[in-house]
Formats: structure tokens, sequence, C-alpha cells
């Protein structure tokens, strides 16, 4: 991604050294994040930056089951559904940076097994409010509560695909087996069309 800023070789050595110092990946091994401990993390196994990545990297304002502070994995048990989260997010950042023209963007399908029970708040109107398609302030707060009660995460139906089924794993130890799948292209006309998708 840094090196569609330039070609300079020097100028881009001098890039990456500003991002690793600044990379909280890096950062959160060395335990020098906040949100989330260095014991807690993973290493020396298949792909385990990649893990470890997900929850060191969190947006600026959280997502639907994590804070700003910490990350946490999401996946999706379908493809479809996954893709359309992943173009969610991409399309609302564009219309956030008041980005208009075309927009290509790279995916990799990453596949994970998780061996943990998972708090289920599919069909259960009590967390209907935590499904909120514009607001992530209850849903983060019941996944702030669960985690301090020890929790491996939360299995929720899809706000983004109707009949999709989406999981929030808290714990870095608990994503294993993390293999590469295809990698998918999206393209996006502008900020407000859906994109296309296709397999690179």
């Amino acid at each position: 991604m840094l090196t569609r800023l330039t070609d300079d070789r020097d100028l881009l050595d001098g890039i990456f050294e500003l991002d690793n110092a600044t990379n909280d990946r890096l950062l959160a091994e060395s335990g020098l994040l906040p949100g989330i401990d260095a014991r807690e993390l993973v290493f020396g196994i298949p792909s385990y930056r990649i893990i470890n990545a997900a929850f060191c990297h969190p947006a600026p304002d959280g997502s639907r089951f994590n804070s700003a502070d910490r990350g946490a994995w999401y996946a999706a048990l379908e493809l479809e559904t996954s893709q359309a989260e992943v173009a969610y997010h991409k399309q609302l950042w564009l219309q956030e940076t008041g980005w208009n023209e075309e927009e290509r963007a790279d995916y990799v399908d990453y596949r994970a097994d998780f061996r943990a029970e998972f708090h289920d708040i599919r069909g259960m109107k009590e967390y209907a409010d935590c499904l909120s398609p514009s607001s992530y302030a209850t849903s983060q707060a019941l996944a702030a509560q669960l985690l301090e009660s020890g929790s491996a995460g939360i299995i929720y139906p899809s706000v983004r695909r109707s009949g999709g089924t989406c999981i929030a794993c808290f714990r870095p130890v608990l994503v294993t087996n993390v293999q590469k799948g295809e990698r998918f292209t999206f393209v996006f006309a502008d900020s407000r069309t859906p994109p296309t998708i296709r397999r690179c």
C-alpha cells in the first residue's frame, strides 16, 4: 500500500521506518499498547502477525463488538456475508473521506477455526439494540461486559447481509488454523455505489 506513494527507494525506506515506529501491532507485541496485554498475543505459529493485527489495529471509534482500545477477530460463516461486511465498511470510509473516484481494493479471504463457546445472540430480542445499523454504543457496552467476564466472543446475525451469520472473537489464542484463501478485487465506482467483486 505504501509503495503507491513513491518510487524512490530511499524515501520508501524512511516511510516504512516511520510506519513501523507507529505500528500498533509492533507496539502491542512489545507491551506498549494499553488495550491488550502482550501476554494475550500469539507468537511462533503460522499467520501470528495476521492474528495479532486484528486485535491491535481497532478502528478509531471501535467496531460493533470492540472498543477503540482493543480489536477483535471478525469473521462470517458465509463468504458472501464477509464480503458484504467488508464492502460496507470500505464504502463508509470512502464516504467519510469524500472519495468519489473509482477505487479498487484487493482483499484476501482468511479462514480460521474456533474451538470455544461463544455467546449466541441470534434471534434474541433483548439484544436488538446491539444490531443497530448505525450505532455501536450498546453492542460495545455488551462486548466490554462479556470480555471482562472471560467470554470467548459473540455469534450474531449480520447487519449488512440478511440471513448471514457473523462472529466476533475476543481472544487471539482462540483464532486457530488460519489459512489464506482466495484474493478478491472490490471495484467501487464511487462512494455511493456498491462495488463489483471479482476473484483476482
